[in-house]
C-alpha cells in the first residue's frame, strides 16, 4: 500500500515525456515569436497577427528567427538604424511612439533641424528617448545586431520582466535603452 509520504510532486509529469518524445521545435519558435509580437504590439493584436504571418513564412523558408522578426516589424513595431543615422532614428522613434499617442521630447524645438542632427549621436538619442518614454510607462529596448546598426522596439513598462526572457528564447540579446 502506498502511503501519503511516498508522494513526490516532481513525478507529476514523469510519464508525460519519454526519451523518444519529440518536441516540435518549429512550433515552439513560432509560439515564442507570437508572444514577442504581442509584447511589442501592446493592445494591437491585428498588427501582431499580420507580422506573425510574415514571420512564419520567413521561418518556413529557413530564416533565422531574429532576422525573420526584424524584417516583419521594421518601421511598424521596431527599428534597425545605421549607427550614423540620427535623423533616421528620430524619425522612426517618433513614428513608433505615435502608435501609443506619445511624442518624444528630444530637448529641442525641431528635432529634424540639421544643426541638432549634426551634433547628435545615436546612443545619446536612444538614451533621451528611453528617459522620455519611461515617463509614460513605456520601455525602449535595443538589441545587439552584430554590426554598427542600432535596433529595438518599445513595450509597456509592465512587461519589463517578460520581454528579456521571451526575446532571449529567440536569440535576441536585449537591454533597456542604449544599455
Amino acid at each position: 500500500m502506498n502511503t501519503h509520504s511516498e508522494y513526490d510532486p516532481d513525478d507529476n509529469f514523469a510519464s508525460a515525456f519519454t526519451a523518444e518524445s519529440e518536441l516540435d521545435e518549429d512550433a515552439a519558435i513560432e509560439a515564442v515569436a507570437w508572444q514577442l509580437l504581442l509584447l511589442i504590439n501592446p493592445g494591437d493584436e491585428d498588427t501582431a497577427m499580420q507580422q506573425f504571418a510574415v514571420c512564419r513564412d520567413a521561418l518556413d523558408e529557413g530564416s533565422d528567427p531574429v532576422e525573420a522578426i526584424r524584417d516583419a516589424i521594421d518601421w511598424k513595431s521596431g527599428f534597425c538604424i545605421a549607427g550614423d543615422d540620427p535623423a533616421g532614428l528620430v524619425e522612426v522613434l517618433d513614428e513608433l511612439a505615435s502608435r501609443f499617442n506619445l511624442r518624444i521630447d528630444w530637448g529641442v524645438e525641431d528635432p529634424t533641424d540639421e544643426d541638432f542632427l549634426d551634433d547628435a549621436e545615436v546612443p545619446s538619442l536612444i538614451a533621451t528617448a528611453f528617459d522620455r518614454l519611461r515617463e509614460h510607462h513605456y520601455t525602449l529596448w535595443t538589441y545587439e545586431t552584430g554590426g554598427d546598426e542600432h535596433a529595438g522596439w518599445i513595450t509597456q513598462q509592465r512587461d519589463d520582466e517578460a520581454l528579456p526572457m521571451v526575446a532571449a528564447a529567440l536569440g535576441f540579446h536585449v537591454r533597456p535603452g542604449a544599455g
